[in-house]
């Protein structure tokens, strides 16, 4: 795959869209699956796995512990072994670059070793995203973490002697993830844990990790009430017949989802389930597409959506549950008939990028007009402005969802009419993402 220019110019759909989409695996999963892997007492082999920026990060991580991660050519099978060798060496520098999921894991994973001392760190964003509640739960638990830098954010050096157990409390309202990290780690405790929550979490990825841990052979944490969860110790992981399978990327088929929408036409995406009959919440935006006019079948192979006839609708939705595809919503927004309205997002202020501020930014550069408030954005058409350049901001999701708009033949002559500035960023979790959206916008002009 080239490398990607600097400033990328979109080039619409003049066809309905027509063809498959092989999603890469869930970052989400993978990334849990790779930690709970390393914690089991047997080889696993994780297939379907997302080979990106993030998971690498995670995998190389797990190898200066120990453990190997060996990737077949392609990246989506992983073999992790030696589990055994883990913390032999007692020390380890560990690097996540910008991913959340990666610190927030890792950290809970080395306050949980039995010994050693651990140093994280990030790129400069990575040290502004929220770790105070984590690092403060794993102190009531035993932990020894300092902060050189800023007191709750990364860098962290923890120095590791095992978890003692017992009552603590989270607040998990910056991310679901601080509360995901604890009980993927709370099994290893001395004595059972208790979380008493101390804030809304929201509940879709909490629900998936909990999944997740039952396949890897744990006890369902307990929720004895809406706000306190118990974890009995339980310290042999294994997934039964030694194998995961990732399920494909959500999130990542947000972008797709949305496609047939702006260029018309029908898509099939195999092995993408929908909403209820997988592990992630974030399935649950195909009912938000259905609503502004998405056509949805789902059979044994997967989902095929289409258009239906006529301008798509605008629509409004609380995201609090799956706000990772807010964006593919509000980059579609200017071409859906009436105001679109996004609730529960205040948390993404606190992600790769401040995600409400950016969308409502680039969004106006677009000619929109925009209404923001801390939690919700409000969209309501405009002409649409063409030669502009959406920036980035280093986020991948700002990328895809503005890819996804740019598909549109605005001009009406197939000439490109929205550039996006550092597309690159996309490897984070989608490397092969513009080669996909070519490679159907091609099939559409060949059908």
């Amino acid at each position: 795959m080239s490398p990607l220019p600097d400033r990328l110019p979109l080039q619409p759909f003049v066809r309905p869209c027509r063809g498959e989409v092989r999603l890469p695996g869930s970052k989400s999963l993978t990334n849990r699956a790779l930690l709970l892997a390393a914690l089991s007492r047997i080889p696993v082999t994780l297939t379907g796995a997302l080979a990106s920026e993030d998971t690498h990060l995670m995998a190389e991580a797990l190898r200066r512990l120990g453990v190997r991660v060996e990737p077949d050519d392609d990246g989506t099978t992983l073999r992790i072994s030696g589990q055994e060798n883990a913390w032999r060496d007692g020390e380890a520098e560990l690097f996540v670059g910008l991913a959340g999921t990666a610190a927030r894991f890792l950290t809970a994973l080395c306050a949980a070793a039995p010994a050693g001392t651990y140093r994280l760190d990030g790129v400069p964003q990575m040290r502004r995203r929220p770790m105070r509640p984590l690092i403060q739960a794993l102190r009531q638990l035993g932990a020894e973490i300092r902060c050189p830098g800023e007191e709750g954010f990364f860098p962290l050096e923890i120095r590791a002697r095992g978890l003692a157990g017992g009552r603590v409390e989270l607040d998990p309202r910056e991310s679901s993830q601080l509360l995901s990290a604890l009980l993927m780690v709370a099994p290893l405790a001395r004595t059972p844990v208790e979380i008493h929550l101390t804030g809304e979490v929201r509940r879709p990825f909490v629900d998936m990790t909990a999944a997740l841990l039952t396949r890897f052979g744990q006890p369902a944490p307990l929720w004895k009430a809406p706000d306190l969860i118990a974890v009995p110790p339980h310290p042999n992981y294994a997934p039964a017949g030694g194998t995961c399978a990732i399920e494909p990327d959500a999130t990542a088929a947000s972008y797709f989802l949305a496609l047939p929408l702006v260029a018309g036409g029908s898509l099939a995406l195999p092995g993408l389930h929908p909403p209820g009959m997988g592990l992630q919440g974030d399935t649950q935006f195909i009912r938000v597409l259905e609503r502004c006019g998405l056509e949805v079948s789902a059979d044994a192979a997967g989902l095929r959506v289409a258009a239906r006839p006529g301008r798509a609708r605008a629509a409004s939705t609380d995201f609090s549950g799956f706000s990772d595809t807010f964006l593919t919503l509000a980059a579609l927004a200017p071409l859906l008939d009436g105001t679109t309205r996004i609730e529960g997002i205040a948390h993404t202020r606190q992600q790769e990028t401040d995600r409400v501020a950016g969308m409502a930014r680039e969004l106006r550069r677009l000619g929109q007009e925009v209404r923001e408030e801390e939690g919700a954005l409000e969209i309501t058409p405009r002409p649409l402005r063409p030669d502009q350049t959406i920036d980035t901001h280093g986020d991948h999701r700002f990328a895809m969802s503005f890819a996804v708009l740019g598909c549109h033949d605005l001009r009406g002559d197939g000439r490109p009419w929205l550039s996006l500035a550092h597309p690159g960023c996309c490897a984070k979790t989608f490397p092969g993402f513009f080669t996909v959206l070519e490679d159907l916008r091609r099939a559409s002009l060949a059908s």
